[in-house]
Protein backbone atom coordinates (compact mmCIF):
# COMPACT_ATOMS: atom_id res chain seq x y z
CA UNK A 1 0.00 0.00 0.00
CA UNK A 2 1.43 3.59 -0.35
CA UNK A 3 0.20 6.92 -0.18
CA UNK A 4 1.16 10.56 0.21
CA UNK A 5 0.32 12.90 3.25
CA UNK A 6 1.38 16.16 3.65
CA UNK A 7 3.13 17.22 7.13
CA UNK A 8 4.80 21.20 7.42
CA UNK A 9 3.39 21.74 4.11
CA UNK A 10 5.52 19.16 2.66
CA UNK A 11 4.98 15.60 0.91
CA UNK A 12 5.51 12.60 2.78
CA UNK A 13 5.17 9.06 0.85
CA UNK A 14 3.82 6.65 3.25
CA UNK A 15 4.03 2.70 2.16
CA UNK A 16 3.49 -0.23 4.25
CA UNK A 17 3.28 -3.89 3.29
CA UNK A 18 0.56 -6.27 2.74
CA UNK A 19 1.03 -8.01 6.46
CA UNK A 20 1.24 -4.14 8.19
CA UNK A 21 -2.22 -3.68 6.13
CA UNK A 22 -3.64 -7.08 7.37
CA UNK A 23 -3.15 -6.00 10.96
CA UNK A 24 -3.78 -2.42 10.63
CA UNK A 25 -7.39 -3.66 9.71
CA UNK A 26 -7.29 -5.47 12.70
CA UNK A 27 -6.95 -2.56 15.11
CA UNK A 28 -9.49 -0.91 16.77
CA UNK A 29 -7.97 2.17 16.46
CA UNK A 30 -5.33 3.94 14.13
CA UNK A 31 -2.58 2.85 15.14
CA UNK A 32 -0.13 6.40 15.67
CA UNK A 33 3.55 6.44 13.84
CA UNK A 34 6.27 9.06 14.68
CA UNK A 35 8.90 9.24 12.72
CA UNK A 36 11.87 10.72 15.55
CA UNK A 37 14.64 12.88 14.52
CA UNK A 38 17.24 13.01 17.57
CA UNK A 39 19.63 16.43 17.79
CA UNK A 40 22.14 15.65 20.29
CA UNK A 41 25.97 14.84 20.57
CA UNK A 42 24.68 12.45 17.24
CA UNK A 43 21.95 12.50 14.79
CA UNK A 44 19.70 9.60 14.86
CA UNK A 45 16.50 8.68 13.34
CA UNK A 46 13.99 6.58 14.70
CA UNK A 47 10.19 5.04 14.39
CA UNK A 48 7.85 4.92 17.01
CA UNK A 49 4.82 2.95 17.03
CA UNK A 50 1.41 3.26 19.42
CA UNK A 51 1.73 4.69 23.02
CA UNK A 52 5.79 5.48 21.95
CA UNK A 53 4.37 8.05 19.79
CA UNK A 54 4.58 11.17 20.92
CA UNK A 55 4.04 13.30 18.36
CA UNK A 56 2.12 17.06 18.77
CA UNK A 57 0.42 16.91 15.50
CA UNK A 58 -0.35 13.22 13.55
CA UNK A 59 -1.78 13.10 9.51
CA UNK A 60 -4.10 10.47 8.75
CA UNK A 61 -2.56 7.97 5.85
CA UNK A 62 -5.33 5.82 5.81
CA UNK A 63 -8.17 4.49 8.07
CA UNK A 64 -6.07 2.72 10.64
CA UNK A 65 -2.77 4.66 10.20
CA UNK A 66 -1.62 7.88 11.43
CA UNK A 67 1.85 9.42 10.96
CA UNK A 68 3.54 12.40 12.68
CA UNK A 69 7.22 13.77 13.24
CA UNK A 70 8.74 15.31 15.92
CA UNK A 71 12.27 16.21 15.41
CA UNK A 72 13.57 16.33 19.31
CA UNK A 73 17.57 16.97 21.30
CA UNK A 74 18.36 15.65 24.49
CA UNK A 75 18.73 17.89 27.29
CA UNK A 76 22.45 17.38 28.39
CA UNK A 77 25.29 15.90 26.27
CA UNK A 78 27.29 14.50 28.77
CA UNK A 79 26.04 10.75 28.43
CA UNK A 80 27.72 9.97 31.58
CA UNK A 81 25.66 12.49 33.55
CA UNK A 82 22.58 10.32 32.48
CA UNK A 83 20.92 6.85 33.63
CA UNK A 84 19.21 4.83 31.16
CA UNK A 85 17.67 6.47 28.18
CA UNK A 86 18.35 9.92 28.34
CA UNK A 87 15.23 12.75 29.04
CA UNK A 88 13.68 14.65 25.75
CA UNK A 89 12.88 17.18 25.03
CA UNK A 90 10.81 18.71 21.50
CA UNK A 91 13.78 20.71 19.96
CA UNK A 92 12.92 24.03 18.55
CA UNK A 93 14.00 23.91 15.15
CA UNK A 94 13.41 27.43 13.14
CA UNK A 95 12.49 25.88 9.94
CA UNK A 96 11.27 22.31 10.99
CA UNK A 97 9.63 22.11 7.41
CA UNK A 98 13.29 21.75 5.94
CA UNK A 99 13.84 18.41 8.23
CA UNK A 100 10.52 16.82 7.47
CA UNK A 101 11.46 13.06 5.94
CA UNK A 102 10.79 12.39 2.35
CA UNK A 103 9.40 8.46 2.51
CA UNK A 104 8.22 6.40 5.43
CA UNK A 105 8.23 2.42 5.59
CA UNK A 106 6.17 0.31 7.95
CA UNK A 107 6.18 -3.42 7.71
CA UNK A 108 4.50 -6.29 10.52
CA UNK A 109 6.77 -8.75 11.24
CA UNK A 110 6.97 -11.50 13.91
CA UNK A 111 4.50 -9.67 15.76
CA UNK A 112 5.98 -6.39 15.74
CA UNK A 113 6.05 -3.17 13.91
CA UNK A 114 9.14 -2.33 12.13
CA UNK A 115 9.42 1.30 10.24
CA UNK A 116 12.01 2.95 8.85
CA UNK A 117 11.91 6.82 6.88
CA UNK A 118 14.82 8.68 4.93
CA UNK A 119 15.22 12.57 4.36
CA UNK A 120 15.83 11.58 0.32
CA UNK A 121 13.27 10.06 -2.04
CA UNK A 122 15.72 7.06 -2.20
CA UNK A 123 14.92 4.36 0.09
CA UNK A 124 14.76 0.15 -0.92
CA UNK A 125 11.14 -0.70 -1.46
CA UNK A 126 8.68 -2.30 0.62
CA UNK A 127 8.05 -5.67 0.03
Amino acid sequence: MRTTIEILGKPVQVEWTASADRELQGLSEPLLVEMELYFSCLIRKAVRFGRAAQAGDFVLAGSQLKVGFRPVMTRVCRMSDVEGAPPLEDFPVVKPEAFVPKRLTIDYRQGEWTGEFSLSNTMSAVR
